[in-house]
């Protein structure tokens, strides 16, 4: 049975200000829409992708250990997945054409987005932050996770490119053809296995899924 004693030995040490904004702001990543220099059919925000991104991460994982041989955490890679845009509450999904114009902006943007990242952290109580500290900033050890989600991150983006096309929107037909070169040249066999098995179903209606 808790006690006030027993609580007070819990909580000794920890910040228990009771106002944090921490998940509220994680709220507002269906607020930021993507593909934002496109002329879209459907709308697709950050937080649909990141869920979208989460699963497909889970899913490479999985086939690494279960048909190459590897042996990592697929929930660790769905988790960092989950979180892997949520700088961009802060700093907005910037144009990729932008993004990745040059190095010193790829460079210059990756800092704005380490800041932002630590800026969510502190909204959280110091209780929570070193458990969500490593998902913000995975270290050496996630390298071939984090290969792994960036794939799941262009995979996504991929289907995104086939869905539009599928309905009838030709704007995102010179993307689809980028980011497949982008996701041939990782050389991932996971992948090259998920779009030989999985991706020809995001091509066929629904009746032809059933």
């Amino acid at each position: 049975m808790l006690t006030a004693q027993s609580l007070q030995t819990r909580m000794k040490g920890m910040d228990i200000n009771m106002d944090y904004n921490f998940f509220a702001m994680m709220s507002r990543m269906k607020l930021i829409e993507r593909w934002s220099l496109m002329r879209n059919s459907q709308s697709e925000n950050i937080s649909e992708h990141s869920l979208e991104v989460a699963m497909l991460a889970h899913a490479l994982t999985i086939i690494g250990n279960e048909r190459l041989g590897n042996k990592l955490n697929p929930d660790r890679a769905a988790l960092i997945a989950l979180y892997h845009d949520a700088s961009e509450i802060i700093t907005g999904d910037m144009p990729t054409p932008i993004k990745y114009f040059n190095k010193d902006i790829q460079d210059a943007f990756r800092s704005v987005e380490n800041v932002a990242s630590e800026r969510l952290l502190e909204m959280l109580p110091d209780y929570m932050r070193s458990y969500y500290e490593p998902i913000f900033f995975p270290g050496e050890e996630d390298e071939y996770l984090s290969k792994l989600i960036k794939a799941a991150d262009k995979l996504s983006a991929l289907i995104k490119c086939i869905e539009e096309r599928k309905a009838g929107n030709t704007e995102f037909i010179s993307a689809e053809k980028s980011i497949t070169g982008i996701i041939k040249d990782m050389g991932l066999k996971e992948v090259d296995i998920f779009m030989e098995e999985f991706l020809p179903a995001y091509y066929k209606n629904l009746d032809e899924l059933q």
